[in-house]
């Protein structure tokens, strides 16, 4: 259950001139509304339901499921007997119903400064429509499933909701993934069409997407499934006239040479195109096939629990899991938790920092802001190119008022220290978001203190691609914050911390987190495996959803996340959590960043073995190693005391900034079998780890 009332003490509080307007302005409105959420759901997700658009309505209960394995099949099913199609509420609804159809949908900001674009929701629409109709002119009907590997450009949003709108299922996959990756995700969801483009650039290096997309595909016809069409954009390249005939295509913006002063960390660049195989058996041209296609297309009415898209997540072991999202949940979902984390204003500009090819970017770049009519930034670029100050630069230029971004790039800017961002004045910034990992209190701090000048509430939010959307938050101008804590509970969420033999315990306490009942936006099942989306979620705790996360709740009745339970260590007998160990090591100033994980050891089951990235101009020395060691002992206990700390230039990351802590594992032990470490962002790293390894760590 939530406090009797919010702390007193410890915490950060929004300003009175938040307050005045947010939807959500007081703790006791919060509770209030919170408990109408659990206790009358129908009567809740209704009310909201209301501001959508449906062809026709829903009968019955709001939400009908069974959460318990010994009582037959899990199931979630929201809103029975409504048809309707999130495409149309995004767009048409904001468009015509709505009459925002001149209010820009999105700034679009390259990887180069000085290359974007702006498009209005009824260009958004038009296009959206166009490209519909070009889908459907190569077969694709509702219930079809289309693989989407693209850079951030506008046409991914294009391309995703072009399949929303005539009832196809998207399956995107994140453009820094390996083809091997890409084709196993193409197999598993048995694609009939595969939409890509010629490449990209993050930062100075270019990524050949298309030569990845081939590569796939020839693997995906080695193991049996033919797909013979594929569409690809030509975001780099020329429009070569064998391929498009004698008619020019449509003028698109390019990424020019760049001629800027040195002082602001940019040369002119000399930008080389890829070289793009093309077989005409098979491609086809984005911008060809858009000539003549109409852009006006009636949508695709669905059912409420029709799939909408498939999205692939994976742990440290076992191949990706499909995770399928429906209609009518997520939408309201995903657009009800923007509205009110982020407190959405009409005038607000919300920039999310994150991939469309992750959930982040499905939820909070394109569904649920959206769904609410507003401006958002879609950036292709990286927070550091070329200069450490790119992200304030964007900030100031589209004068953001929401920004939404991921704890590791946040440390990544600490190391930097605050004069980069004092460069610019980002006056226009209300709220700050974290999301991905539990944020230390430390990178919270520098983001309250530097980047929103002590003035701005940051929403930590904590969610997974199986949820769908926030899950536990604080809502900005509501929630008093204790910087680390996740807080509360969103609506109709009802989470319980549990003991090892499935017990709830009450009060300050810590162990699996687990959720009581749904939410319109969690998964319903593993795509073409519902026995494993039971065993995952349901069957070590029935009766509740197992979110796979460690979880300790405070005396106030504060949730703090403290990892994943496989990064919790048993050592002798007693469950530490990697990320509160990594926490104790990156409050000494002479780290930037710490990641910690488990070895075996012969009497206490199991050792702490850490590795530490410092921060600029400092050396790993025995001095320091004892210093941090004996910081982790007084912050934790003499338990938790590292028994091997690694000095670790570089941390195995994924291409989104995830620490792969399967390969720091395999490091720790000295196991060289990494198994694909296609993902990693810089492969090098790992040798470099290797060669580092603790003396003493045999």
């Amino acid at each position: 259950m939530l406090p009797d009332k919010a702390p007193d003490e410890d915490v950060f509080c929004g300003s009175a001139d938040l307050k005045r307007d947010a939807h959500v302005a007081s703790f006791e409105k919060y509770k209030e509304l919170y408990m109408k959420s659990i206790e009358t759901p129908d009567e809740f997700w209704g009310d909201i339901a209301k501001d959508f658009f449906w062809k026709t309505k829903h009968s019955g209960q709001f939400l009908d499921y069974n959460f318990d394995v010994t009582k037959g099949e899990i199931f979630v099913k929201c809103m029975e007997g409504a048809t309707t199609n999130i495409c149309y509420n995004l767009l048409d609804r904001n468009v015509h119903d709505r009459k925002l159809g001149d209010r820009v949908a999105f700034f679009w900001e390259g990887n180069d400064p000085g290359d974007d674009l702006t498009v209005t929701y009824r260009e958004l629409l038009q296009r959206v429509c166009q490209f519909a109709n070009v889908l459907k002119s190569q077969g694709v009907k509702k219930g079809d499933r289309v693989s989407i590997y693209m850079p951030m450009v506008l046409e991914l949003v294009v391309a995703m909701l072009a399949c929303v709108r005539i009832g196809a299922v998207h399956s995107i996959v994140f453009a820094g993934f390996s083809a091997e990756s890409l084709c196993e995700r193409i197999l598993d969801s048995e694609c009939s069409l595969l939409v890509t483009a010629d490449g990209f650039y993050r930062g100075d290096k270019l990524i050949n997407l298309k030569l990845l997309a081939d590569e796939a595909l020839q693997k995906c016809r080695d193991k049996g499934l033919l797909i013979n069409r594929c569409i690809v954009l030509k975001h780099l390249s020329k429009e070569p006239e064998e391929i498009l005939g004698s008619q020019s295509p449509p003028t698109k913006r390019s990424c020019p040479d760049l001629q800027q002063d040195k002082q602001a960390g940019r040369v002119k660049k000399t930008r080389p195109v890829p070289q793009v195989p093309w077989n005409p058996d098979v491609d086809l041209c984005w911008h060809a096939l858009l000539r003549g296609a109409s852009d006006e297309c009636e949508p695709e009415w669905c059912e409420s629990e029709d799939p909408l898209f498939i999205l692939y997540t994976s742990g440290s072991t076992g191949k990706p899991k499909g995770v399928l999202h429906t209609v009518s949940g997520y939408m309201l979902y995903t657009a009800t938790t923007f509205k009110l984390v982020f407190d959405h204003q009409p005038d607000d500009v919300y920039w999310c920092t994150a991939d469309i090819g992750w959930i982040t970017g499905h939820s909070y770049i394109t569904y649920g802001p959206l769904a609410n009519g507003a401006t958002s930034v879609l950036f292709e670029g990286l927070p550091t190119f070329p200069n450490e100050s790119r992200m304030w630069e964007i900030v100031d230029k589209y004068r953001v008022t929401k920004l939404y971004t991921a704890p590791t790039a946040i440390r990544l800017l600490m190391k930097f220290g605050s004069e980069p961002v004092k460069k610019y004045k980002r006056e226009s910034l209300k709220i700050l978001g974290t999301v991905g990992e539990p944020i230390n209190p430390e990178a919270w701090q520098w983001y309250y203190n530097v980047v929103g000048d002590k003035r701005c509430p940051i929403v930590d939010t904590f969610w997974q691609t199986e949820t769908g959307g926030h899950v536990l938050t604080p809502l900005p101008a509501a929630t008093p914050l204790k910087p680390g804590s996740a807080t509360f509970p969103f609506f109709g969420v009802v989470p319980a911390i549990l003991n090892e033999s499935g017990e709830e315990l009450e009060g300050p306490s810590e162990g699996y987190l687990v959720f009581k009942q749904p939410w319109p936006g969690v998964m319903r099942t593993v795509y073409g495996n519902h026995p494993r989306f039971e065993t995952i979620y349901f069957k070590k705790f029935p009766g509740y959803y197992v979110t796979g996360d460690g979880c300790r709740r405070d005396k106030d009745g504060y949730y703090w996340i403290t990892g994943r339970i496989d990064d919790m260590l048993n050592v002798s007998g007693h469950l530490l959590s990697t990320a509160e160990v990594e926490s104790a090591l990156v409050e000494h100033k002479a780290v930037a960043e710490a990641a910690v994980v488990g070895r075996p050891h012969p009497v206490k089951g199991e050792s702490l073995y850490c590795f530490v990235s410092l921060t600029n101009g400092v050396t790993f020395t025995c001095t320091l190693e004892a210093e941090l060691k004996k910081q982790v002992r007084e912050k934790i206990g003499a338990i938790a005391t590292p028994d091997y700390i690694q000095n670790a230039p570089g941390l195995p990351k994924t291409r989104s900034g995830k620490i792969m802590r399967r390969v720091l594992r395999k490091i720790a032990c000295d196991e060289h079998d990494l198994g694909d470490i296609s993902t990693l962002a810089d492969s090098s790293v790992v040798q470099q780890l290797f060669q580092n390894r603790c003396s003493t760590a045999v």
